[in-house]
């Protein structure tokens, strides 16, 4: 272990998303306002008062894995998989670093739910001996992160991070802190997640967290004063962090640094957020205060965004109890949600992506559908068209199920 904190930064990104199967693609949709938004392909939907999500379209994992890995792989983890081998491929990282030094941070807020499905069926109609001898293996939610590891040698910790909708940005701020005091010098994180399944639809859509809407375009609807729920999504993003003099000794291009992470509990509820949403607002100090926040910087931040309707007011509350009422109100807001519905366990990953794409172009992107803004909701969300902005510093936020909070801070590199 190294004593002296060390400065991470991100060389390599990778994404599968409901609108694109790169980060280019993705982020190019982003800013055209383009909605993955449909009615859900994968089961029949007639019993379901929730018909709509953001699936990944046109997925092949044998572009990523031969045909026996990918019949003893849940669909969550061969996403994960898939954006880790660009994220890797993207930072020419492989072949530089020792595999004891080399970590793997992934989430999953819920893991192999399709297996566990499908097994289950098989087991109430045809017997406990036809369920696959595969099938704890494909569950588990630690196994996109295995999978990773094993593919790459990586032989550091390979450590899933599960707190539900912050998983993506956990695992990643957890990461971070692996790095920053040496105990590895880089890592492959992010989440992927996979939970477009009869039971976990059924499930979200009972507790009444399910937009009900049958219109794509009036479905996923984060600050907008209509909103009745997420729009669950699917995919994986991926991000290599790696010590930064390590980064630049090997000539890495580099995407961002990592600045600050704040992680709490709200200790309140499992499923609401805390009215005086206090604990979302302690994450964002946290990582504001690592990120050496300033009165000058400007400010985007990402937001949890879900479009549910306890979420969204609370979320307003803690950014301005954050950064205070007067630079609240300065400050870039979007959620990218509107556009790839709630990716639950990645969706920190691929919004930490986001901020990191906008930090380097200078451009937010729009909170999509926001048409009737609501009167709780009254800060800037860019909405309907992105915005150019030279901003000095990008926050991340995700609140999960069970009270968890976690905020990400990236700022451009300064050599």
């Amino acid at each position: 272990m190294n004593s002296t904190i060390r400065r991470v930064v991100v060389t390599g990104l990778g994404a599968i998303t409901p609108i694109g199967h790169s980060v280019d693609e993705t982020w190019n949709n982003f800013l055209a306002g383009v909605c993955g938004i449909g009615p859900i392909t994968q089961f029949d939907t007639s019993e379901y008062r929730a018909k709509l999500a953001a699936e990944v379209k046109n997925f092949n994992p044998r572009d990523y894995m031969d045909k026996s890995e990918m019949v003893r792989s849940d669909r969550n983890a061969q996403l994960g998989l898939a954006a880790a081998c660009q994220a890797m491929e993207d930072s020419g990282i492989e072949g530089t670093i020792a595999p004891e030094r080399m970590a793997v941070y992934f989430g999953s807020g819920i893991g192999g739910i399709k297996t566990f499905s499908e097994e289950h069926t098989k087991l109430v109609e045809k017997g406990p001996r036809r369920v696959s001898p595969y099938f704890v293996p494909m569950m588990i939610p630690n196994m996109a992160a295995g999978t990773i590891a094993i593919r790459f040698n990586c032989q550091n910790a390979a450590i899933p991070a599960v707190t539900a909708c912050a998983s993506g940005s956990n695992a990643i701020g957890e990461a971070l802190r692996a790095i920053r005091h040496g105990y590895a010098d880089a890592a492959i994180t992010g989440g992927g997640e996979a939970a477009i399944d009869p039971t976990g639809v059924a499930g979200f859509v009972n507790m009444q967290a399910l937009s009900t809407a049958e219109d794509p375009d009036a479905a996923s609807l984060p600050f907008d004063k209509r909103r009745g729920g997420f729009v669950i999504g699917e995919g994986a993003a991926a991000l290599v962090l790696e010590e930064y003099e390590h980064a630049v000794a090997r000539g890495a291009k580099i995407y961002g640094e990592v600045v600050g992470y704040g992680s709490t509990c709200d200790a309140y509820h499992i499923t609401a957020p805390r009215p005086d949403a206090d604990g979302g607002a302690r994450a964002m100090k946290q990582a504001m205060e690592e990120a050496g926040y300033i009165a000058e910087d400007v400010v985007y931040i990402n937001a949890h965004g879900t479009g549910t309707p306890l979420n969204d007011a609370a979320e307003t509350i803690a950014i301005k109890k954050a950064l205070g009422e007067e630079k609240a109100r300065e400050a870039y807001i979007s959620s990218t949600k509107s556009m790839v519905g709630h990716m639950l366990g990645a969706a920190g990953a691929i919004e930490a992506v986001a901020c990191l794409k906008a930090l380097q172009e200078g451009i937010i992107p729009p909170t999509l559908n926001l048409k009737e803004p609501d009167p709780a909701c009254d800060l800037n969300y860019v909405p309907n068209t992105p915005v150019k902005a030279d901003i000095t510093l990008a926050l991340s936020n995700s609140l999960g199920f069970g009270g968890h909070n976690a905020c990400l801070a990236f700022r451009k590199v300064v050599l």
